[in-house]
């Protein structure tokens, strides 16, 4: 069966259901799923559990599924962009589950790695320690984080091949890798798919096992945070 569909909306047919815990990809707005963000704000499922390095913008990427009250709970590392979520966190409307941001990444890995749990030091001393276990290695103490699995991942890759093979480009790799291989189902949306065999095999990133639904979709290309300063006049 082709792992290929016509649209964003064709790819998550039949899968989205209330309750469910969706990873999805990117660091700001670089690198995410915009065009299956969407098609699952459309699906009209709520009560969702998402795992993301951040909730988007206002308006764009995850921000979406926040305006649309589909969103029950986030497992984040930054937030600082959305008003929205500081509004509905502030307000009760929103659980929110903080992790320091290579703590969230460790744990997605872990979970695609089907480790159960590992041991840091970061965190300790914080309320990110709150009610975990704590043990000293070496004379210095940790705390137990454990790994991150989804139902569904919804990842965004520069190109694919027709068999799911992916490649990232640049910072634009971030989150997608490890959430890819920690989902029950990967989505992927790319700006390019090949026939097999046109990428160079030392290149691939996501190997295609991981891989069953691949859509091609085009792109806004947004600035999270414009940031700019007068002009120098002579």
């Amino acid at each position: 069966m082709s792992k290929i569909y016509s649209s964003a909306a064709a790819a998550l047919a039949g899968l989205p259901k209330d309750g469910m815990t969706i990873m999805s990809g990117g660091f700001g707005l670089c690198g995410i799923p915009e065009n299956l963000i969407v098609a699952l704000r459309d699906s009209g499922v709520g009560n969702l559990t998402v795992i993301s390095n951040n909730a988007g913008v206002d308006g764009f990427g995850l921000g979406l599924l926040l305006e649309s009250k589909q969103t029950k709970r986030m497992i984040s590392s930054y937030v600082g962009e959305n008003k929205e979520f500081e509004r509905q966190f502030l307000s009760g409307e929103l659980e929110l589950e903080f992790n320091p941001q290579g703590t969230l990444a460790e744990r997605i890995r872990a979970g695609g790695a089907g480790i159960p749990g590992f041991y840091t030091k970061t965190g300790v001393g914080t309320l990110v320690a709150q009610n975990k276990e704590h043990k000293d290695f070496d004379g210095v103490t940790h705390i137990l984080e454990t790994g991150l699995k989804a139902d569904i991942a919804l990842i965004k890759a520069w190109k694919s091949d027709e068999e799911g093979n992916l490649i990232y480009r640049k910072t634009a790799r971030n989150f997608n890798p490890m959430m890819a291989t920690a989902a029950a189902i990967t989505i992927v949306e790319v700006e390019e798919i090949v026939p097999c065999g046109a990428l160079d095999a030392d290149n691939i990133h996501t190997p295609g096992i991981y891989v069953d639904r691949i859509v091609q979709s085009t792109f806004e290309k947004r600035i999270e945070n414009r940031t700019t300063r007068a002009r120098e006049v002579a």
